[in-house]
């Protein structure tokens, strides 16, 4: 059975990757900061590991061929400078660990597939963003994801295939930004951001873990939007949750200096629009489930 480790394994997305790993019979192996979270299961084995310090138990890559990087600091949590620095140093130092281990013990590993983020495309109400791209966004999100994928490009100096997943809006009521949209929208005080024009390319958690897991058995290089086909703006967002959870919108939109007040920098993670394509990983086979808005949220909420 063919084995794949898996940085960021615990979080969010990554215990959905881990569901549909085990569902195509691939062994998993895991890396984690934290030694309570050490599994010795058959298919399902946890290894310790402390990229700050540089140390990792080198056994994760036993009979590894295949990684799916999805280490890093939390995005949604409020920039501080400190803060700010420990966002793009946690990516960096992770994809450096497994560089250095990999290189040292002359490992055989052909292919990594890793988290990155649609946040490299710049602020746009009118541009349709393929990855192709080259215009790059300047704002503190651009240089994080430019920063990371820059990291990961060394892994193609070894001979190593590289995937990175450029992921949009995660739709899970089991955390991210949903339960937060729509917090409000349960005691009636929702509204739309700023103008509610912004493009929110969003993806539901099931489709993501799908297409991370295509990219490995697919063998995929390169970049790939994961993104659903259909976006829609932050006002469609706002109204589509309010409909599911059958809640009036009866507020003005939230104004930006409001939120710049009560999030810092972070602001910008609401007010900032990609309308990104999802063509590229289409064409290459990849079949969504959830194409369109509602059904993903009538899915979420039901």
């Amino acid at each position: 059975m063919r084995k794949v480790l898996i940085t960021g394994a615990t979080g969010l997305i990554g215990r959905e990757i881990v569901k549909v790993c085990h569902d195509q019979n691939l062994v998993v192996h895991y890396l984690t900061t934290s030694k309570t979270k050490l599994s010795t299961q058959e298919n399902y084995k946890g290894f310790y590991w402390n990229p700050v310090k540089n140390e990792i138990d080198e056994r994760c890559f036993d009979g590894i061929d295949v990684i799916i990087n999805l280490a890093g600091a939390a995005i949604s949590k409020r920039w501080t400078d400190s803060y700010k620095a420990e966002i793009i140093s946690s990516r960096i130092m992770a994809a450096r660990l497994l560089k250095q281990t990999i290189i040292e013990h002359q490992l055989p590993v052909k292919h990594i597939v890793s988290a990155s983020a649609i946040g490299i495309y710049p602020d746009s109400i009118t541009n349709y963003y393929e990855e192709d791209e080259s215009d790059l966004s300047k704002s503190f999100l651009g240089e994080v994801v430019q920063k990371w994928e820059t990291s990961l490009d060394e892994f193609s100096a070894l001979g190593i295939s590289v995937a990175k997943i450029r992921i949009g809006l995660v739709l899970s009521k089991k955390g991210g930004a949903l339960p937060e949209i729509a917090k409000p929208i349960r005691f009636g005080a929702g509204a739309a951001f700023g103008s509610g024009d912004q493009w929110q390319s969003w993806i539901h958690i099931e489709d993501l873990a799908q297409l991370f897991v295509f990219a490995v058995t697919n063998n995929l290089e390169g970049i790939y939007n994961a993104v659903a086909p259909n976006p829609v703006s932050n006002t469609e967002l706002t109204k589509a949750v309010a409909k599911i959870l059958h809640k009036p919108l009866v507020l003005p939109n939230i104004p930006k200096f409001a939120m710049k007040l009560a999030l810092g920098d972070m602001h910008i993670l609401l007010f900032e629009s990609q309308r990104v394509s999802a063509s590229k990983i289409e064409n290459a086979g990849f079949l969504f489930t959830y194409h369109h808005l509602e059904p993903a949220l009538l899915e979420i909420f039901s």
